[in-house]
C-alpha cells in the first residue's frame, strides 16, 4: 500500500507556517502579554477559563489540565478550567444552541478578572465569539488562538494571537499547542 502523499511534505509545511508564525514581528510580544494576562489573574485570585471545538477542546483541556496539575515543575495548582462537561455541553446545545454553550459556562462560572482563552482555527466559531461576548460583559478579558486570517474573532478579543495560514486546521492547531506550551511555562513561573 503506498501514501497518496509524502511526509517529508508534510513536515516542510509544517515548518513553514511555523517559521512565518515566528517571523512576524508582533509574535513574541503578543505571547508574552497572554501570558502576563492569564498570570495577573490567577495570582489576583482569578481563573482562565478555556474553549475550543474538536481539536481545539482538546487543547483546551491540556492547556487547563497542566496549570490544575503539574507541567514541568513541581508547584500548587493554577486555577483553570476547560469547557468541556458533556452534560453541560449537551443540555445547553439542546436547550440554547451549540453556539451557547461556551457563554453559558461564563455566565455561570466566569468572574471578573477572570481570563477567557478561545481557540479556533477558522476565526469564525460563532459559540468562541459568544464566549468572547459573555466575557466582555462579566469584566473578563479574553486571549484567543486564531488561524487564517483572524476571522470575526480577532476584533472581538481582547488579544488576538494569530496564526495566519489558510490550509488545513492541522498546521494551525500544531502551531497552537506550541504556544499553549509557552503560556503554560511562562503562567507557571510568573505564579510560582
Amino acid at each position: 500500500m503506498k501514501l497518496s502523499f509524502c511526509a517529508a511534505d508534510d513536515l516542510k509545511q509544517s515548518l513553514a507556517v511555523l517559521d512565518a508564525f515566528i517571523r512576524k514581528e508582533d509574535t513574541v510580544s503578543l505571547i508574552d502579554r497572554a501570558i502576563e494576562i492569564c498570570a495577573d489573574s490567577i495570582k489576583n485570585g482569578g481563573k482562565v477559563i478555556s474553549a475550543g471545538n474538536g481539536g481545539s477542546m482538546c487543547d483546551a483541556q491540556h492547556f487547563a489540565e497542566e496549570l490544575t496539575g503539574r507541567y514541568r515543575a513541581d508547584r500548587p495548582s493554577l486555577a483553570a478550567v476547560a469547557v468541556c462537561d458533556p452534560s453541560h455541553l449537551t443540555c445547553v446545545g439542546n436547550d440554547y444552541g451549540f453556539d451557547y454553550v461556551f457563554s453559558r459556562f461564563i455566565e455561570g462560572m466566569g468572574m471578573k478578572g477572570d481570563v477567557f482563552l478561545g481557540i479556533s482555527t477558522s476565526g469564525n466559531s460563532k459559540n468562541i465569539i459568544e464566549a468572547c461576548k459573555a466575557a466582555r460583559k462579566k469584566g473578563m478579558k479574553s486571549v484567543c488562538l486564531l488561524g487564517k486570517d483572524g476571522g470575526n474573532l480577532k476584533d472581538l478579543c481582547d488579544l488576538p494571537i494569530i496564526v495566519a495560514h489558510d490550509g488545513f486546521a492541522d498546521r494551525i492547531q500544531e502551531v497552537h499547542t506550541m504556544v499553549i506550551h509557552i503560556m503554560i511555562r511562562g503562567i507557571e513561573e510568573l505564579c510560582c
